[in-house]
């Protein structure tokens, strides 16, 4: 039976439910009326269901499409506005006992060279990362017991949040690594992660168990469940993800949000992020080996009725997209994007030889971070630093309700419009800088509150001046 607020994994992704509901969308997808009454819900601003989304998703009538798309960007610019918010990975090791067949980190693979920081190198990556300009890391460790205990991550986290390098800061560090218990999620709330990451890469299990046919990963209940014990350890903020082109995508699609369902029914908020990664070649691993691929135009379809869907949620495309995919899809949903990336361990100090790889996958996006600055500021975004709601406690359902009530926005857009001057001044190229000052001076009319627009007006001048790290 499926059950959203059940806490086992086969009762919140029912296998039944979903199946029932791709057929409830084959049969409905060009349903006008059916349609026209999802959309006028969705109008609403607060989400579909897993089965309405789906309809959507199949809708295949021109006209109705245009309108998907619209609102998807009107919904954007509501919770959003033009803010797009920038973070790098940072791989800290590539040890791994998983046998995952889309991963190159797979512990069959002998050729890939297995590498793990010390703590004076994550050092150095983070003055790196701090000299391109990022203050907000998502870091990545493959599944090793003895390589990768959870000690070794904590006292990584530690030594990131540590290093002040000229005016540089990591101000949050999002954790990516493999499901693990209640306690060590409690531990890593206690160091101070923002949110912890996990992707599902599919929800169907005997997929799912057939990708992953050895380590602990293979078990699909205990990855599945995670996010509820990384919210029972206390962690407000968890993010989730799939792995489009392990299996159909109609399927994890509907998975994903019945996901962010459950967590909705049991822990009374849904998921802060959905990441849509699209699968990668990388060392032994070819992507053209996979059969489930989806064009760029089933991705923005995605990237469209997620946003529809999950209103408040923050959408995340990496530098595996192309500038021209990414493109697409930041006009129709996408909030959040890497940029100057490196998937090698230790990539930022030295640029690994192609002989020499530790990657976890091929970067499609190969441009510096002030390059993916530039383009965002011509396209009419602000590339926001932004780190100020988790400094600040507004996390999970607190979070959450000043999104839904709209007040979040005399938060978000100073922050965005300081931490973009803050970037100008230390890091920028003189074309970005120019560029940049432009837009602020344009977008701060857009501030609601007058008081605050004024208060941001003067602290930009500080930060022009040499003070730093102001936020609401």
């Amino acid at each position: 039976m499926y059950d959203p607020t059940s806490p086992n994994a086969v009762d919140f992704i029912n296998d039944a439910e979903i199946l029932s509901t791709l057929e409830y969308a084959s049969q409905n997808k060009n349903n006008i009326a059916l349609i026209d009454a999802i959309l006028e819900k969705a109008r609403l601003r607060r989400g579909l269901s897993h089965r309405e989304a789906l309809v959507l998703l199949d809708c295949d009538l021109p006209e109705k499409n245009d309108a998907i798309f619209a609102l998807a960007r009107e919904i954007k610019e509501q919770f959003y506005g033009s803010r797009i918010v920038l973070f790098a990975p940072l791989y800290l090791s590539n040890y791994c006992v998983n046998g995952c067949v889309y991963c190159p980190y797979h512990l069959k693979n002998q050729h890939i060279r297995r590498k793990k920081l010390s703590q004076d190198e994550i050092r150095a990556e983070v003055v790196a990362l701090q000299d391109m300009g990022h203050k907000r890391l998502a870091i990545e460790t493959g599944e090793h017991p003895t390589e990768n205990p959870i000690e070794y991550v904590l006292e990584s986290i530690r030594t990131i949040y540590s290093v002040k390098h000229k005016n540089g800061a990591i101000r949050r560090v999002n954790v990516n690594i493999a499901a693990t218990t209640v306690e060590n999620y409690r531990q890593l709330k206690d160091v101070g992660i923002g949110t912890y990451v996990l992707f599902q890469e599919t929800y169907n299990k005997e997929a799912y168990e057939r990708l992953h046919p050895t380590g602990p990963k293979h078990d699909y209940a205990y990855h599945t469940e995670a996010m509820d014990r990384a919210m029972d350890g206390g962690i407000d903020d968890v993010g989730l993800g799939v792995l489009f082109g392990l299996n159909l995508y109609r399927y994890d699609f509907v998975g994903v949000l019945m996901h962010a369902e459950h967590l909705e029914a049991s822990k009374g908020v849904g998921p802060h992020t959905i990441s849509v990664p699209r699968i990668r070649n990388a060392d032994d691993i070819s992507a053209a080996s996979f059969s489930n691929g989806i064009s760029d135009d089933v991705f923005e379809k995605i990237v469209a009725v997620l946003r529809i869907a999950v209103p408040y949620t923050g959408l995340i495309v990496s530098t595996r997209e192309s500038q021209s995919a990414r493109e697409r899809v930041l006009r129709v949903g996408v909030s959040q994007i890497s940029g100057g990336s490196r998937t090698s361990v230790g990539g930022y100090v030295e640029e690994e030889k192609a002989e020499d790889n530790s990657s976890q996958f091929d970067v499609s996006d190969r441009r510096t971070l002030d390059q993916v600055v530039n383009w965002l500021i011509r396209l009419g975004y602000i590339p926001s630093f932004c780190t100020a709601c988790y400094r600040e406690g507004r996390t999970g359902d607190r979070f959450m309700s000043l999104v839904k009530s709209g007040k979040i926005a005399n938060c978000c857009q100073p922050n965005a419009l300081m931490t973009l001057m803050e970037y100008l001044q230390d890091y920028a190229s003189s074309d970005t800088r120019e560029r940049g000052q432009s837009l602020i001076l344009a977008e701060l009319s857009r501030i609601p509150s007058e008081k605050i627009r004024a208060i941001s007006r003067e602290r930009l001048d500080r930060i022009a001046a040499g003070d730093r790290d102001f936020r609401f």
